[in-house]
């Protein structure tokens, strides 16, 4: 899948899964619950256990079901490793110029992080697909709707803050897609492996997020 085509459809689902998990197997059964609540963007953490042996696993079993990501990189030799390794897109908590230019030499799309006005502003120069701002649960809704009045081009990703049913406010203060992590993915329905509370929690996102879309 492009790289175009890879963006598009993680701003149409608007929303990305932060998953850490250790158990690859229970990972992919997982990813299959949020898929099946209209959520298919994963993102892997390289602060998951053998990270890379996780999304090669996940992406070899999952296919062009769900898109496999990495997150947490901080360099670019992890990029290219995570890449190699099956991650169709990346994101960074932090802001580097090499993180963005060996995504793109892949044809994938980068999501680095980024916090001031000055720095959204920059990762756009320097190539971001989206830029995620972290921690937005920090600057908050109103930031999104300051920064987007003289830069209505920029796609934001906040990560950080975002509940199941908040969404679609995100949407609506100007974020093109949001990252959820502990919100959607409930601890203790994955350790007793009730996963269709995954896929109702993904389904509540998900209609949190169409409504903020349709506004």
């Amino acid at each position: 899948m492009s790289r175009q085509k890879i963006v598009q459809r993680i701003i149409s689902e608007g929303a990305v899964a932060v998953i850490r998990l250790q158990d690859s197997k229970k990972l992919i059964k997982v990813a299959e619950a949020i898929q099946r609540g209209g959520i298919s963007a994963i993102e892997i953490t390289m602060t998951t256990p053998n990270a890379l042996k996780v999304i090669e696993e996940v992406s070899h079993e999952m296919g062009d079901d769900i898109l496999v990501g990495v997150g947490s990189v901080l360099d670019s030799e992890t990029a290219r490793l995570a890449i190699l390794s099956g991650a169709q897109y990346v994101v960074s908590p932090i802001l580097k110029r090499e993180i963005i230019e060996t995504t793109h030499r892949y044809n994938l799309p980068v999501m680095p992080g980024a916090f001031t006005p000055s720095e959204v502003l920059r990762a756009h120069e320097w190539g971001a697909d989206i830029v995620k701002v972290f921690p937005a649960d920090v600057v908050g809704m109103a930031f999104f709707k300051a920064i987007k009045a003289p830069m209505p081009f920029l796609q934001l990703m906040p990560t950080g803050g975002v509940s199941l049913t908040n969404g679609g406010d995100w949407i609506k203060a100007g974020a093109c897609a949001v990252g959820v992590g502990s919100a959607l993915l409930d601890k203790k329905a994955i350790a007793e492996e009730r996963y269709d509370v995954l896929t109702q929690n993904a389904k509540t996102l998900r209609e949190s997020i169409q409504a903020g879309q349709s506004a």
